[in-house]
């Protein structure tokens, strides 16, 4: 059974990496799917993006790794695959996925969303906070997984 990790991961964070694998634990396979996601401004491209999460799950065979721009629910029909995972990490997180996963599955009764929590040392890491570090010239090291680091400290790619 395969299911879709959709999110923006700007950029993939060990947080990101935690839920990856624990989704593992119950599905044969993971589509890792980057959203384009132009209203979030995000500061690295889709293609970096999708770069970065895939040099950063190379050692999960089981994970593919996609871009898309569409409505989450119709790449879903598009692939076959009726089933979500998300990461939860505080109350905040799941007031907006519940309320995601409502509307998700108002548009498609088949859409099912399974709520993941990642350990609890990457429960506060967000990859917002990491672009905030990075902003700064800090130090993120502990952050993401260590073979993105180098591509991080680049410009960033609009």
């Amino acid at each position: 059974m395969t299911c879709l990790y959709p999110g923006s991961f700007d950029p993939i964070t060990n947080g990101h990496l935690d839920v990856i694998k624990r989704a593992l634990k119950i599905f044969d396979k993971v589509i890792v799917a980057v959203a384009k996601s132009e209203q979030k401004n995000p500061r690295f491209s889709l293609e970096k993006r999708k770069a970065l999460a895939q040099i950063a799950t190379r050692n999960l065979n089981q994970v593919q790794i996609i871009g898309f721009e569409n409505l989450l629910v119709d790449l879903a029909k598009e692939l076959q695959i009726n089933t979500i995972i998300r990461g939860l990490r505080a109350v905040s997180d799941f007031e907006y996925e519940l309320q995601i996963g409502y509307a998700n599955n108002a548009l498609w009764d088949e859409f099912e969303t399974i709520y993941l929590m990642p350990n609890l040392k990457n429960a506060f890491i967000s990859s917002s906070i990491v672009r905030a570090i990075l902003a700064h010239g800090g130090d993120v090291s502990s952050l993401v997984p260590k073979e993105i680091l180098p591509l991080l400290k680049d410009e960033p790619c609009m």
